[in-house]
């Protein structure tokens, strides 16, 4: 009799532990401004994961590169029991407005790697300036005079400023000295590798296809650029850079079309954010997440509480690096690369 009350309060103690836990459990919503670039979907993996791990439910919404639609997305996401968002802008002005609804209602928001200038909205992302940095200094060790066009990022996009003040921080000494000459300089739409194509395609016909070095943003719009140089028999003499670790990107490397990728281990950044988001919901202040940092360098200098991430430059010498990381394999860094060409390839 005893042993059967003890085995009936042991199911009740377990009963109620899973119920607990059942209770315990958060649905996180991820707003997606895209797939386009390749590493979004390693991004999502990993923050899947992560909540698979902590015992959250992950929803999400593809805003297809409309921010009217990343508007209606934030909404459904919100009716369907979100308690934290993460939210990858479209345009970090026009998400404004579902910021502000999340706000209301009681639900934290993690702007995912694009700032979203509003203290509501907790900010993880890598260090965008040093980013910038690792791109020219890359560059402009590889070609340190000469003609230079910057293919700069998505003007609704801060990031894109951040990386371009990080480049001007290593090049601007070298273009006050007329070391270097700036003979092209556009954002590129949406970030779309056929944007930077065209920008590029129309600064090489402008300059008598006179260009010495290009600064290009990520490795999307890298290759758009690398495409322009290729139709004119030029990819490969031209320095370029970019970021992502993108896995044709790490390729061009090892066949010296690109000179670099800074690799942000977006393994890394979608775990923190979904760390982040789940002790947010939990009641966790946003100042009181292990790691965090104010940030007040946006454009309108609003006070943020931010995570930023180490960045690491990929070049030729280090491919080893991301293969050793099983961030992609080997015979995709090194298809088609002839022998001797990179060691990381031998």
């Amino acid at each position: 009799m005893t042993r059967n009350l003890w085995a009936g309060a042991a199911a009740c103690a377990m009963t109620a532990a899973l119920a607990a836990g059942q209770a315990s459990a958060l649905v996180i919503g991820v707003s997606w401004s895209n797939f386009q670039e390749e590493r979004w979907k390693t991004d999502e993996a990993a923050i899947v994961a992560k909540l698979a791990e902590m015992g959250h439910e992950y929803i999400s919404a593809d805003a297809q590169s409309s921010a009217a639609k990343q508007l209606t997305d934030v909404e459904s996401l919100i009716a369907q029991g979100a308690d934290a968002l993460i939210i990858l802008a479209q345009d970090s002005d026009a998400i404004g407005p579902a910021v502000q609804r999340a706000a209301n209602e009681g639900i934290p928001v993690v702007g995912y790697d694009r700032l979203i200038e509003n203290p509501d909205a907790f900010y993880i992302t890598f260090d965008n300036k040093e980013v910038g940095r690792m791109q020219a200094r890359a560059v402009f060790e590889a070609q340190p005079t000469g003609a230079y066009v910057f293919i700069k990022g998505s003007a609704a996009d801060p990031n894109a400023d951040f990386l371009h003040s990080g480049q001007l921080e290593v090049l601007q000494g070298a273009i006050d000295s007329g070391d270097v000459k700036v003979v092209g300089e556009a954002y590129t739409d949406g970030w779309l590798p056929a944007n930077a194509q065209r920008n590029m395609e129309q600064f090489l016909t402008a300059n008598d296809n006179n260009v010495d070095a290009v600064v290009a943003s990520n490795d999307g719009t890298a290759g758009g650029a690398i495409a322009a140089l290729a139709s004119q028999g030029m990819a490969g003499s031209v320095p370029v850079s970019g970021q992502d670790g993108d896995h044709a990107a790490l390729n061009r490397i090892a066949l010296g079309q690109q000179t670099v990728s800074v690799w942000k281990d977006s393994r890394e950044l979608g775990a923190k954010a979904a760390e982040i988001a789940a002790l947010m919901a939990e009641g966790t202040a946003m100042a009181d997440i292990p790691g965090a940092v104010s940030f007040d360098g946006g454009p309108k200098g609003v006070a943020m509480t931010s995570f930023f991430l180490a960045p690491v430059p990929i070049t030729r010498e280090n491919l080893d690096v991301v293969i050793d990381a099983g961030w992609v394999t080997k015979d995709v860094v090194c298809q088609g690369v002839p022998a001797g060409a990179a060691a990381a390839c031998d």
